[in-house]
């Protein structure tokens, strides 16, 4: 098993390494009102990331309203804000992973999900092509990867985006918006990495999310890996912290 994991792993490690800078986008649109996926998850996310997904399959027609104005609403990516097209990326991701869960409700684990590689009981969720972005067919991993990692230099992103897993940064009971966005983006990051469930520091070792190994190198782009984690810890690490990582729970987050 451990080693089906760490090849599971390393796949997706390929998969990462090969993205591609995304095309898609609209000339001409306006950002769209996040109002509507702000209702659903103050409804249906409870304060610490937990998700009533029954609750939204209640209210599918109303998420299903949300995600066709975002489809139908792609950035402009000459003259949307950096914050405009962030919040709307965030947005997106999250939303339409719990379209995918809602759609196919009840799921043990997202990683379930999505259609079969030619390696046996390999499935690939996150490069499937379940929705649209102004016309264009596209996937979870397209957004993160080859919109949110690629063209934004901004590494708190992983703690805005959830992949419907306990081990996953909590989904924010609040949708992102553009003028909130730098606090927003502040808030999940320090409430992730102090959170005692996820990452577990002590001055001198810190047994860390695995999403600090995997996107490593999001997080020493202008630093250490201990002077990201320090911007945001209350406790803090010494420069020689002994770092490992927790196994990754990837249960559906309900």
């Amino acid at each position: 098993m451990k080693l089906f994991r760490l090849f599971s792993l390393g796949l997706i490690a390929v998969f990462f390494l090969s993205c591609q800078s995304s095309t898609l986008g609209m000339a001409g649109t306006t950002p769209p009102s996040h109002l509507i996926w702000d209702q659903l998850v103050k409804t249906h996310v409870k304060p610490n990331g937990m998700v009533d997904y029954k609750g939204f399959i209640r209210e599918k027609p109303k998420l299903e309203q949300y995600l066709k104005l975002l489809s139908d609403n792609a950035p402009d990516r000459k003259t949307w804000s950096k914050n405009e097209q962030l919040a709307y990326w965030i947005n997106a991701y999250n939303a339409f992973t719990v379209k995918l869960i809602v759609d196919n409700y009840p799921v043990k684990s997202i990683r379930d999900l999505g259609p079969e590689l030619k390696i046996p009981l390999i499935k690939d969720v996150w490069h499937y092509k379940f929705f649209k972005i102004g016309g264009v067919e596209s996937s979870l991993d397209e957004i993160e990867h080859s919109i949110l990692r690629k063209e934004f230099d901004e590494p708190r992103i992983h703690f805005a985006i959830n992949c419907a897993s306990v081990s996953c940064p909590p989904l924010l009971n609040e949708a992102f918006f553009p003028e909130k966005l730098e606090a927003q983006l502040m808030k999940v990051t320090t409430a992730f990495i102090n959170d005692p469930s996820r990452n577990k520091i002590t001055p001198d070792q810190a047994q860390l999310s695995s999403i600090f190994s995997w996107f490593k190198g999001d997080f020493t782009k202008n630093g250490t890996l201990i002077e990201f984690l320090n911007r945001y810890a209350k406790v803090k690490l010494k420069s020689d912290a002994k770092i490992s990582h927790l196994d990754y729970n990837w249960n559906l987050n309900e």
